[in-house]
Formats: structure tokens, C-alpha cells, sequence
């Protein structure tokens, strides 16, 4: 039978990924944005507002899925908000999927504040969980948006008869322009900021990223898990951790990325340097190496989120996840963070986002 996907958030770094993945294994893919972007070959477009649930329905009149994947969630000022919002938007789409009867299979895309806590709440004392992170560990004693979408979900599945499927990436580093987390870019734009002024590459981040274990999720990765788990009938109504399956050290990995830019790096002096406040003024260094270069994206807002990017090299502990679950269950893949990184800059280039 024929597969028809429809990617929620199609135009982020785990929504793109996954629409290309998606067609090049021959799915009919849909993809739904408020504006939706036409750089994804034969991915058909889908404008709507998950708030907006009659011009969400819509929208959908014509398109029927068998497999339903939720990338997308909204920020807002508090984390009530975040519930209320991220909920409806869940809730919504399920519902005006609902009398098609058509879906058999909804994968959810949250993350690792699951263990870690909301962004009120991110990974403070109080909060702070056993690594490696593993599935089975209870939800926090907290409210947090990833909870409230996985219910309505859950709820769905009930009414509707779905199956469903939970992944939850670390820091997935990917291509996206706009988007509202994006490291690896963040992390380019800073360093070729760097070599522009004459600053050093510097540590912004917590004595324990620097010297502890982590890793990360190739969004490539995170999509062929997606894929997996919405085929893969051991895989149906189960969450799951997803990164690469390696663990590295950011005073390796950092000086590593200084040395593929070219520039001098300075590691951890005994104070965080928050990225947000080092890049603050940047915005027309940036705009002027963008015109100089003849780059594609001059506002440096729409490619860098220093202040994600704070929060994760921030944390006072390790964070590394376990992937045993999927690998009992056969979900093979292995990406290097190595070449994760290196592999997104060159793509950053040949795009004209960096120089």
C-alpha cells in the first residue's frame, strides 16, 4: 500500500531531513509550515497554523496520511504558555486528521528536557537526572510542554486507533535557516565571526561540558529513526532516545572545530562566557561579511541562536544519552559528531551561509 507522509514543521532542521528522507524512500510527502519553503524537491506544500484549526482543516481537505510526523512547537514566555500552546497545536492537527481515518501510524519529536526540565526549569538543581539518560526513567515532577504533547498523542491514539511512536534527540545539528535551535550553524557563524575580528574561538560554556561526556544528533540520523520507527512494528508505541551512538568531549571537539576555521581557541578559564552577550553586537560585522561574501542570509538573528546554544554548553552536568533500546529492537544507524559538524559547515558553505 502506498505511504503518505505528512511532516508538521517541514521547513526546521528535523522536518526538512526528514522530508527528504521520507522521498528518496518513495513516500508521497506533504509538508506542513505556516510558510512553507520550496528547497526540498517534490515535497508538496501545506500552508497552514496549527492554532488555526478551521484553516488547518482546511487545508488538509485533500490530503490523507497514513503516517503523521510532528516536528514543530512554538516557544513562548512561560512554560504554562508552552502547554497551553504546544498542546492545542498537537491537538488540533489530530483532530482534523481524525475523521479521515486514514492515519495508521504518529510519530512526536520532542527532546531531552524530558529528563533535563523545561526551560524554567533547565537543567537546575532539583532537576538534574542520572546519565546516561535511558527511556525508562519516570517524568519530572514538573510541568513541561513535551509532557502535555505526548498525552494528546496518547489520547489520539486511543480514540483514532494509531500507532504511535516517541523520539527524543539531543542537540540535533543540521541545515536551517530561521530556525529557533540551532548549535552546529551558531557555532559556524561564531567561529567565522572570530577569524573576521581577530577574537579568539572562546569556551562560552560550564566547567562540566567542557570537561564532561556528551554527544549529539545528526539530523540525518534523527530522520532515518523516524522512518524506522513508523515501519518497524517492535518500534510501535514506544519512546526513544536518538543520537549519533558516539560520545566526545567539547575540549576535543572544540578545538577541532577552531582548527577547520582556521583560528585560535581558548577552552574553559573559570567562567562561563555566555555566547548570547559575546555575539550581542554582531549583528553588522555579520551583515558585512555577508555582502562582502556575497552570502546568502545577512541577518545574523535568522542564522545564530546563541542563546540555545548557552543552555546547552551551560549545563552543570554531562549529558549523554543510551540508545540500547533501538539497537535491541534493530535501528543500526551510526553517524560520526565529527563529521557531523564538519559535514554541516562544508553544506554551509556550498550554500553561500558562510564563507
Amino acid at each position: 500500500m502506498e505511504k503518505i507522509a505528512l511532516v508538521v514543521g517541514a521547513s526546521g532542521i528535523t522536518g526538512s531531513n526528514l522530508a527528504q528522507e521520507l522521498i528518496s524512500q518513495g513516500w508521497t510527502t506533504y509538508g506542513l509550515a505556516r510558510n512553507p519553503k520550496q528547497d526540498v524537491a517534490n515535497l508538496q506544500p501545506v500552508a497552514a497554523d496549527l492554532l488555526q484549526p478551521e484553516r488547518l482543516q482546511a487545508a488538509l481537505a485533500t490530503v490523507n496520511p497514513t503516517h503523521v510526523f510532528i516536528t514543530s512547537w512554538m516557544r513562548t514566555e512561560t512554560e504554562a504558555e508552552n502547554i497551553r500552546v504546544n498542546a492545542a497545536m498537537v491537538r488540533n492537527l489530530l483532530s482534523a486528521l481524525s475523521p479521515k481515518k486514514t492515519v495508521e501510524h504518529v510519530a512526536l519529536v520532542t527532546g531531552l528536557k524530558h529528563y533535563l526540565g523545561p526551560f524554567e526549569a533547565y537543567a537546575k538543581d532539583g532537576f538534574l537526572p542520572q546519565t546516561p539518560l535511558r527511556e525508562e526513567q519516570p517524568r519530572l515532577d514538573i510541568e513541561n510542554f513535551y509532557y502535555a504533547q505526548e498525552d494528546e498523542v496518547y489520547a489520539a491514539a486511543a480514540r483514532d486507533g494509531f500507532t504511535w511512536s516517541i523520539h527524543r534527540p539531543h542537540t540535533v545539528i543540521g541545515k536551517a535557516v530561521g530556525n529557533m535551535m540551532n548549535l552546529g550553524t551558531t557555532l559556524a557563524v561564531y567561529a567565522t565571526i572570530c577569524k573576521e575580528a581577530g577574537r579568539p574561538f572562546r569556551w562560552p560554556g560550564s566547567d562540566a561540558q567542557w570537561n564532561g561526556l556528551s554527544d549529539v544528533t545528526d539530523a540525518r540520523v534523527l530522520a532515518k529513526h523516524l522512518v524506522w520507527a513508523a515501519t518497524t512494528e517492535a518500534a510501535r508505541n514506544e519512546a526513544f532516545n536518538v543520537v549519533n551512538g558516539d560520545y566526545f568531549r567539547w575540549k576535543w571537539l572544540w578545538k577541532r572545530i577552531a582548527n577547520w576555521f582556521g583560528i585560535e581557541h581558548l577552552g574553559f578559564d573559570g567562567t562561563i562566557h555566555p555566547l548570547e552577550a559575546e555575539t550581542a553586537n554582531d549583528a553588522p560585522i555579520w551583515r558585512e561579511i555577508a555582502e562582502r561574501n556575497g552570502l546568502a542570509e545577512p541577518d545574523l538573528n535568522k542564522l545564530a541562536s546563541p542563546w540555545h546554544t548557552d543552555l546547552d554548553l551551560g549545563r552543570p552536568i554531562e549529558v549523554m544519552t543510551d540508545m540500547s533500546k533501538s539497537r535491541k529492537l534493530g535501528f543500526p544507524v551510526y553517524q560520526s559528531t565529527e563529521d557531523s559538524f564538519f559535514e554541516l559547515f562544508e553544506q554551509l558553505q556550498e550554500d553561500r551561509l558562510i564563507p
